[in-house]
């Protein structure tokens, strides 16, 4: 897509330290980590979120995370890996081309985001299940 810094790296026409590719997906390091490993796994095809992907690209897609995510234990000594997306810009997506962040944790870095400290109201929780139960 014309104007998608994602699709220009895909193309090979935008810079990007890239860490893994193969005929449907890239993965390369985050410009702006959330800690040292950061990476970006990304389909070459554009969608523009979660709910615009192929599901046959997503599998891809999660493919790629998961051997990223392989390397970084392996490679980078991480105990744990946290994989991150952001469907749309209220949630926090900044590049509106699908992507699954993969950053490397340790036991002694925080969770990301932080989680609430108290669990939420039970009948909260029973409406929002309800709600998604049925679709509405």
């Amino acid at each position: 897509m014309v104007g998608c810094i994602f699709c220009a790296i895909a193309a090979g026409e935008a810079p990007a330290t890239i860490i893994d590719q193969d005929q449907d997906t890239i993965a390369f390091m985050d410009i702006n980590p959330w800690r040292r490993g950061h990476a970006l796994v990304v389909p070459r095809r554009h969608y523009e979120n979660l709910l615009d992907i192929d599901p046959e690209d997503l599998t891809k897609t999660f493919a790629t995370a998961q051997r990223v995510a392989a390397r970084m234990k392996d490679g980078l000594g991480a105990e744990r890996v946290v994989l991150w997306n952001s469907c749309g810009a209220a949630a926090g997506q900044v590049v509106m081309h699908f992507h699954v962040h993969v950053v490397p944790a340790n036991p002694d870095d925080p969770p990301l985001p932080p989680r609430p400290e108290s669990p939420a109201d039970e009948s909260d929780i029973a409406a929002a299940a309800a709600a998604l139960r049925n679709g509405s």
